[in-house]
């Protein structure tokens, strides 16, 4: 499977790692997949923004970037992260706010915190950290490799293309197709109903531990 970059990606993304995997009594395939790492810089897109559940409903949390001439035309890898602005704070406010009385936020906070506030100095880098993070607390064992030249028609190689399917304005039917268009618990459920496809902090902050079984239909 072959994925954009994404900070903090939405669960789709990670449903889709883990229907790549396998267990079985004695054995255990990892997921393999190709993160692109030769395309241009993209905005209005997962690349350097997530959805999160507030008490207000749907917020987005962002990650501004170092706009130089040509930003769009040079490759993600090279683009670099704006620390300029205390936004690594207020993102850490906005999502303890948010999911500070979820079941398992007490336990995951400080490891993913450390993350964002370890000064990574580009985009993609950042966002690498953190989902390599979720993929550990997940449990989901995958194998990252990175693509080695940019195709706009994904060779066969790097399987499925997820590119622009997965996409914040897009609509898409990897959720249904996974038999995953289910409710988990939510903080503000009960002001704002069940909200689907949010980041997967939401879903790792309130499932913690389940969150496998409910991705995986254990």
């Amino acid at each position: 499977m072959l994925f954009s970059t994404a900070y903090f990606p939405p669960v789709e993304y990670f449903a889709k790692i883990a229907e790549g995997f396998t267990l079985s009594p004695d054995d255990m395939k990892p997921s393999i997949i190709y993160i692109e790492a030769c395309e241009h810089y993209q905005k209005q897109s997962y690349r350097n923004r997530c959805k999160f559940y507030a008490e207000n409903g749907i917020q987005t949390l962002s990650v501004p970037v170092v706009h130089r001439n040509g930003t769009f035309s040079h490759p993600i890898t090279e683009i670099e992260v704006d620390y300029s602005t205390p936004w690594v704070l207020r993102s850490e406010r906005a999502i303890t706010s948010a999911y500070e009385s979820s079941a398992y936020f007490d336990y995951y906070k400080d490891e993913l915190f450390e993350l964002m506030e370890a000064g990574t100095p580009t985009l993609f880098g950042l966002n690498m950290s953190i989902t390599e993070w979720f993929l550990k607390k997940l449990g989901i064992p995958a194998e990252i490799r990175m693509t080695d030249g940019f195709h706009a028609v994904s060779p066969d190689v790097y399987g499925e293309d997820l590119r622009s399917i997965i996409h914040p304005k897009k609509e898409n039917t990897i959720l249904e197709d996974l038999q995953l268009k289910k409710p988990y618990y939510q903080v503000f459920s009960r002001k704002h109903g069940f909200i689907a496809n949010l980041s997967i902090m939401d879903l790792l902050f309130n499932e913690g531990p389940d969150s496998i079984v409910w991705l995986k239909k254990i």
